[in-house]
């Protein structure tokens, strides 16, 4: 697969996943909206679904579209130097697990991710020029803890990405092997249990790159970007990616 292709298909993945994100929490934020103030579950089965759509966009990449999957590879090749990018053997075509491919699939996930919240900006423009309130519409792009405490809400962000990872890493190994589906209902439930407490980031390029684009377009009314959080939803996926390898394998359940 050429540089190309690999950019391009974990770009557009997360481009779309970002930016239906957005437009499923924007149609629940924004006061003028027919879908304001929808159920919890509207978002969290949102969110799943915006995953379902990337994952099939992007399947020929094996659909990372989170930095924090692709750190997870990263992990399991220095393992097993037969693991690949996109799951599949180098001789049939796998990606090979190098510092050139990880950084295109980085830089496409970050790049897809700021630009899929720009395209859920420009989907609801009209709604964003009414009057909210300023908390409200920052959390249409990006993460905000119920009760801020730094370190318990890495602890819950690390917690929810392991779970994630652990569920991907082991999936690859049973029977049935379950594809985008399965893992938007994964998203969605862990969207549900922890979207209320930290937001449920579980992404790194998706909390922080909608946060700047947050920061630079046209807002009206809008506030503070919050900074100061963003190192959480960033540093608390990467260490539950970790731990999301290093579980299994502690295990044995490594397929």
């Amino acid at each position: 697969m050429g540089v190309g292709e690999m950019f391009g298909s974990e770009f557009l993945g997360t481009v779309m996943m970002i930016a239906i994100g957005v437009m499923v929490c924007g149609s629940r934020s924004l006061p003028k909206t027919g879908a304001y103030r929808n159920d919890w579950i509207n978002v969290s089965l949102g969110w799943g679904l915006a995953v379902f759509v990337g994952v099939y966009v992007a399947w020929p990449t094996g659909a990372h579209l989170n930095p924090a999957v692709t750190l997870a590879r990263v992990i399991q090749h220095w393992s097993d130097s037969s693991v690949t990018l996109n799951g599949i053997s180098v001789h049939d075509g796998g990606i090979a697990v190098t510092m050139g491919n990880v950084a295109i699939y980085l830089t496409a996930q970050f790049l897809g991710a700021f630009v899929g919240a720009c395209v859920g900006f420009m989907a609801m423009r009209r709604h964003f020029a009414e009057p909210a309130n300023p908390d409200v519409t920052l959390t249409v792009f990006c993460t905000k803890p119920a009760v801020a405490s730094p370190l318990w809400n890495v602890v819950t962000e690390s917690i929810g990405t392991a779970i994630l990872v652990i569920w991907i890493t082991v999936n690859g190994g049973t029977p049935t092997q379950v594809g985008p589906l399965a893992i938007a209902m994964v998203v969605t439930v862990l969207t549900m249990a922890l979207g209320g407490i930290s937001g449920a980031a579980l992404n790194p390029a998706r909390d922080f790159c909608p946060r700047l684009a947050y920061q630079l377009l046209p807002i009206a009314g809008k506030g503070d970007a919050d900074w100061g959080y963003a190192w959480v939803p960033f540093v608390g996926p990467l260490i539950g990616s970790a731990l999301g390898v290093c579980i299994p394998l502690a295990f044995g359940l490594m397929p």
